[in-house]
C-alpha cells in the first residue's frame, strides 16, 4: 500500500497549486494533525481513497467541526486493507488550549489503546502527532515528546509511527529515525509517502 502522509503545512502543489498526479498513487491518506479542516475536505474529495486523520495542538475548530469525510483515528484501531492502524494526537501541555496533555495524562490514554492493541495482536502503524521522547523531539514545552509512546513501543509491536509538530524549519530535521525497537519513526512534516511493502519514503 503506498501511503500519503501530511501533516503542519499545507503542501501547496496539494493546495493552491493543485496537482491531481500527486494523488494518483496513493491508497490512503493519513494526516499528523495542524492542517486546516478545508485542507483536508478537499483532499479526500479529489483523492480516490480514504483520509484518516488525528489532531495536532492547533487543531481547536476539529473538537466542534471535524473535517467532513475523513475519519479520526483518534483512541481507536482499525483495518484498512489489512494494515492496522492507530491514532494518538495532541502535543506536550504547554497552554490552555485542547488537544495538549500532560504526561500522565498520555500514560492513561496509551494504556487504554495497548489493550486495544493486544486484542488485535499487534499494530502496523500508529499516527500521532507529537512525537516520541528523545526521538525526533525537541527541548521547549511545547515540542517535547512523549515517554508513554517510548513505552508502548517497547512493548507492543509497531512498524511505523508517523509524527508531526516538529517542522522542517525548526533545524536539524530528519524524515526518518528508527527505534530500539525497530519500529520506524516518520517525521510526516508537510508531505511524504510511504510504500509499506517496501519501506522506501519519498517526498
Amino acid at each position: 500500500m503506498k501511503i500519503l502522509i501530511l501533516s503542519d503545512r499545507e503542501n501547496p502543489s496539494l493546495w493552491e497549486y493543485f496537482q491531481k498526479e500527486k494523488l494518483r498513487e496513493a491508497d490512503l491518506i493519513l494526516s499528523c494533525g495542524d492542517l486546516k479542516k478545508e485542507y483536508l475536505e478537499f483532499l479526500v474529495t479529489m483523492a480516490n481513497c480514504p483520509l484518516l486523520y488525528v489532531n495536532g495542538n492547533h487543531d481547536a475548530r476539529h473538537a466542534e467541526y471535524p473535517p467532513e469525510g475523513c475519519d479520526s483515528l483518534e483512541d481507536k484501531v482499525v483495518t484498512v486493507k489489512g494494515l492496522k492502524i492507530a491514532g494518538m494526537g495532541g502535543s506536550m501541555r504547554y497552554k490552555e488550549g485542547p488537544f495538549q496533555y500532560q504526561p500522565k495524562e498520555m500514560e492513561k490514554r496509551v494504556s487504554k489503546l495497548k489493550k486495544k492493541i493486544a486484542e488485535e495482536g499487534g499494530l502496523d502503524i500508529l499516527v500521532t502527532h507529537a512525537p516520541v521522547a528523545g526521538y525526533g523531539d525537541r527541548q521547549d514545552r511545547a515540542h517535547q515528546g512523549f515517554e508513554a509512546f517510548d513505552t508502548l513501543l517497547r512493548t507492543c509491536r509497531v512498524r511505523y509511527l508517523i509524527y508531526g509538530h516538529v517542522h522542517k524549519e525548526y533545524g536539524a530535521f530528519e524524515r526518518v529515525k528508527v527505534h530500539p525497537s525497530g519500529t520506524l519513526l516518520i517525521n510526516g512534516y508537510l508531505t511524504c509517502f510511504l510504500d509499506t511493502e517496501t519501506g522506501k519514503i519519498d517526498e
